[in-house]
């Protein structure tokens, strides 16, 4: 394929920040895509509801929402006046964070997918098995009898370190015996703290796509062992889905309206994909034309950006065009995106734009200064995109096509946080003091790409 047609693959190439608006973009409603429709997205919502008496007991720390595993959205007026600085430009409308960064049992959006998927998988080993009806009481489940059913199987995952962290903390809860193959770029403190809840973690020289690689063939050799694939699960792309289903009722709960008068903007980081793309999905099932997705991406690790730019998908990594997905957004660092997700996606997504990693830094630090609310780096990946959106030839052109010139001061915007609150203190204080060294070599500036 000759690269060169597309406009923006010199800039990917250099690893410069670019805005990428998808042409395929279809202003419509839906009522499915990719073989998956509301009436899934509820079912895994009941499904969640079912488990919550469980998770109630074993996570006191879900008790106040009756063991929903839910995070707040917040109103960031401080951060917003902050940001329109940086860009020497207004955000028109409201700007809210979504602190999946803040969620419960592992502190990450993969607290959402990687636990369901988790759950999904125990109950239909347990209703097989005949140990469990959906009319029970899901408490039961934390009997010792339920732990010794699930210690005969083996759950395992390839990741950079949250949905690791998801997977290996519900399932070693449940018996499980749980193997989590890690890459090069996982934070060490992760790998300690599964570690501590006695999961085996299997390390890796290579990047994101070699760990999950390598994991799915350990699995495929053990009929006792379930394979979390991030790469290709309709479970976890559910389980993520679920948040639209939440985040509407918090937006009632805020007397915030979503119509055509009054769009909404969501932006959020991606990886390979499954998060972002199922939040996506939800939201795009019960907003359609009134919600507009961007997805965010590290300038050295953009696969989503290049799969879905190009029509490959996964068929094409970053490493393809020289690239070296090596960034400290952890979370991030993949070389190659999700299929599944790209194709789910492919007139659904509003568009992607990249970022520096030094912005993360200091997105980081404006965020603890404004709003005393402390993220992990690659939860920040969202932040630029309402300055992109309002101030960039790319998203002012986007605002004419959609029809939203006379609608922006009515909109909202939600950056969503992926993760961040399990970062250990020290570690927290490090990211927070570079991101004030890095603003003060060089303030942040959103004015243009």
């Amino acid at each position: 394929m000759n690269f060169d047609e597309y406009p923006l693959m010199s800039q990917i190439k250099e690893t410069k920040e670019v805005f990428w608006i998808n042409s395929k973009y279809e202003c419509i409603n839906i009522s499915q895509s990719g073989g998956l429709s509301i009436e899934d997205i509820q079912d895994a919502e009941a499904r969640l509801k079912r488990f919550a008496p469980y998770i109630e007991t074993v996570f006191p720390e879900t008790a106040e929402n009756g063991g929903i595993i839910e995070s707040p959205l917040a109103e960031i007026s401080k951060m917003k006046t902050s940001l329109e600085a940086a860009a020497n430009h207004p955000i028109q409308g409201r700007l809210l964070l979504k602190c999946d960064s803040h969620l419960p049992i592992s502190g990450s959006i993969k607290a959402r997918g990687g636990i369901y998927e988790v759950l999904k998988h125990a109950e239909d080993l347990a209703l097989a098995e005949g140990m469990l009806s959906l009319k029970d009481d899901y408490s039961v489940l934390k009997d010792n009898r339920f732990k010794e059913f699930f210690s005969r199987y083996k759950i395992a995952v390839g990741s950079t370190g949250n949905l690791g962290l998801s997977i290996g903390i519900m399932s070693a809860a449940l018996g499980f015996k749980v193997y989590v193959h890690m890459s090069s770029d996982a934070r060490q403190w992760k790998k300690d703290l599964l570690r501590r809840k006695g999961v085996t973690v299997i390390e890796y020289s290579s990047d994101y796509s070699k760990a999950v690689e390598e994991g799915r063939r350990q699995s495929d050799l053990d009929p006792s062992s379930y394979f979390v694939d991030d790469e290709n699960s309709q479970n976890l792309f559910l389980g993520y889905a679920v948040a639209a289903l939440r985040i509407q009722n918090q937006l009632k709960d805020m007397r915030i309206t979503v119509d055509e008068a009054h769009p909404l903007f969501v932006y959020l980081p991606c990886g390979v994909g499954g998060g972002p793309g199922g939040v996506a999905f939800g939201l795009k099932i019960l907003f359609g034309s009134n919600v507009h997705c961007f997805f965010a991406e590290p300038t050295h690790s953009p696969c989503m950006l290049v799969g879905m730019m190009t029509g490959l998908h996964n068929q094409i990594s970053v490493q393809d065009l020289g690239i070296d997905n090596i960034t400290e957004a952890d979370g991030l660092a993949v070389g190659r995106p999700s299929g599944f997700v790209g194709k789910t996606m492919e007139n659904l997504l509003s568009g992607i734009f990249t970022i520096e990693d030094s912005k993360l830094y200091k997105l980081l630090s404006m965020l603890a200064d404004t709003e005393n609310i402390y993220i992990e780096p690659s939860a920040a990946a969202g932040f630029p995109g309402p300055c992109l959106l309002m101030n960039s030839d790319e998203g002012k052109d986007y605002i004419k096509a959609m029809g939203l010139w006379g609608k922006m001061n009515k909109s909202t915007h939600i950056v969503w946080a992926t993760g961040g609150s399990m970062v250990p203190e020290t570690i927290k204080m490090s990211y927070y003091h570079k991101g004030k060294t890095l603003i003060a070599e060089n303030p942040c500036n959103f004015q243009k790409i």
